[in-house]
């Protein structure tokens, strides 16, 4: 047969116009979008989440994330720089999105589907200023319930900040610019929710961090060689330290 039939005999294809997408998102996908920030903060040898009492008459006296709708016109990052800065008055806090939730009933007002921030901060460096609707801070290891499908966002949020302190140094920014082996190991610890015991434990915590970093190190080298970079340094303080330095010091 020839092609030119082929083709012919090939069912339409419906391709909608721009002004179709728009009259169906009007009327037909009438569908809301979010944002929960989920901070974990570390504080006397523990890691805790910042949790706030639901305004919702259906989860009355349940703790939820800090969460809102995010405006037609507003970015999604700037959303959740919004609704933390709105719900505890932090405004230097770095946020990092972690996926998408989106289950049909997940929200009694309808489709709403959000996406989840996390951050993870040193409380004593970034206190509240405001504490409306008993905000504070919860043992992440004591929450069994939560409003809405939160402890689902809660769990994977928590799942990813224990990949990326693996991956990534980022331990290092909870702790003061001295600190001993003891510091960094309860950091790790309350973090990944293992513990090194016994009379080596030190040792062995120090030869996993060891691995750890030689394990980020050589990422870093594959990265700089793909990259055609000859070095890797990063300027701290105004002095040019190679990454192993400024992992360690």
């Amino acid at each position: 047969m020839h092609m030119s039939k082929i083709i012919q005999n090939r069912p339409a294809i419906n391709i909608k116009t721009l002004s179709a997408i728009q009259s169906e998102v009007k009327s037909i996908n009438r569908i809301a979008l979010s944002v929960d920030c989920v901070i974990f903060g570390f504080d006397d040898n523990k890691l805790k989440v910042l949790l706030i009492r639901s305004d919702l008459k259906k989860f009355q006296g349940r703790w939820s994330l800090l969460g809102d709708l995010v405006d037609p016109k507003e970015e999604l990052d700037a959303a959740a720089n919004r609704i933390l800065k709105q719900r505890t008055g932090l405004d230097d806090v770095y946020l990092e999105q972690v996926k998408t939730f989106g289950c049909l009933n997940r929200h009694p007002a309808g489709r709403v589907v959000t996406v989840a921030y996390y951050s993870l901060i040193n409380i004593q460096h970034h206190k509240l200023k405001i504490l409306d609707n008993e905000l504070h801070w919860h043992d992440v290891h004591d929450i069994a319930e939560l409003a809405f499908d939160h402890k689902k966002i809660l769990d994977s949020s928590y799942e990813q900040l224990q990949r990326r302190v693996q991956e990534h140094p980022l331990a290092f920014s909870l702790l003061p610019k001295k600190f001993s082996l003891r510091e960094l190991q309860n950091v790790y610890e309350a973090i990944l929710d293992t513990k090194w015991t016994g009379v080596i434990s030190g040792r062995n915590f120090l030869r996993w961090i060891s691995w750890s970093t030689s394990m980020r190190w050589n990422r870093m080298c594959h990265t700089a060689r793909a990259n055609s970079t000859h070095s890797i340094t990063v300027n701290t303080n105004g002095r040019r330290r190679n990454g192993w330095e400024s992992i360690f010091n």
